[in-house]
């Protein structure tokens, strides 16, 4: 039985129990982790594919012409589907060698090599069982063959180094987003623009552009000057 009202108290309500406060502590998981560093062979297998597509971009630009101005000149539609198709394996290319260097991932890489390597086969087993193909330069057909399989097989060893494939599996890179600054300096930039205008209409009112004959009768009068001295 209760004999105070301290004791009524503590018999009918339930005891309270103190917890301690917990404090967040400023440790290293509180810190952001430091972003991983690209491994050298993503970063060159990416640079592979990059410089291949611009090699691809510049034999169709140097052959095109020879292609057009040849008496053999294949039909239109053949020069279209090739065109077509010959720039969207530069933008595979690229576009993997990209996804590598970026994390994004490895599998449009790999496919565009597995491709090249397939067509470099067909073009060997074609080249062999035909006299149709003439190899450049005289060079020997295994020989040419090799130096064809070099980049798609590098680009599949440099993409499937264990640095590489941890690269890709960690994920694309986190981009920190940056104001603009047209919109944060847009004062400056309407007045950088205002003087720009300015000085192009100025270069054009004070320096006319000269006429067909003026370079010719300017040679002329200096021609006749010279032979009257």
């Amino acid at each position: 039985m209760a004999i105070s009202v301290l004791d009524v108290r503590d018999t009918f309500a339930p005891p309270r129990v103190r917890v301690p406060a917990l404090r967040v502590v400023a440790g290293a998981s509180a810190r952001p982790s430091a972003a991983p560093r690209l491994p050298l062979a993503a970063l060159a297998g990416g640079l592979v594919a990059i410089l291949e597509a611009v090699g691809l971009l510049a034999v169709a630009l140097t052959g095109l012409d020879g292609v057009l101005a040849s008496a053999v000149r294949p039909a239109g539609w053949v020069v279209a589907l090739s065109l077509v198709v010959l720039a969207g394996w530069i933008v595979l290319c690229a576009g993997g060698g990209a996804a590598l260097i970026d994390g994004s991932g490895r599998k449009l890489l790999l496919g565009v090599a597995y491709g090249e390597l397939a067509l470099v086969a067909a073009l060997l087993v074609v080249a062999t069982a035909t006299p149709l193909f003439v190899p450049p330069a005289g060079l020997p057909l295994p020989l040419l063959g090799l130096l064809a399989l070099a980049v798609p097989v590098g680009k599949l060893l440099l993409a499937s180094v264990p640095a590489a494939e941890q690269w890709v599996s960690a994920g694309p890179r986190i981009r920190e987003v940056q104001p603009d600054p047209v919109a944060a300096h847009r004062l400056l930039a309407t007045v950088t623009l205002g003087v720009i205008a300015a000085s192009l209409v100025a270069l054009a009112a004070l320096a006319p552009a000269q006429g067909p004959g003026d370079g010719a009768e300017s040679a002329a009068a200096a021609s006749v000057v010279y032979s009257n001295d």
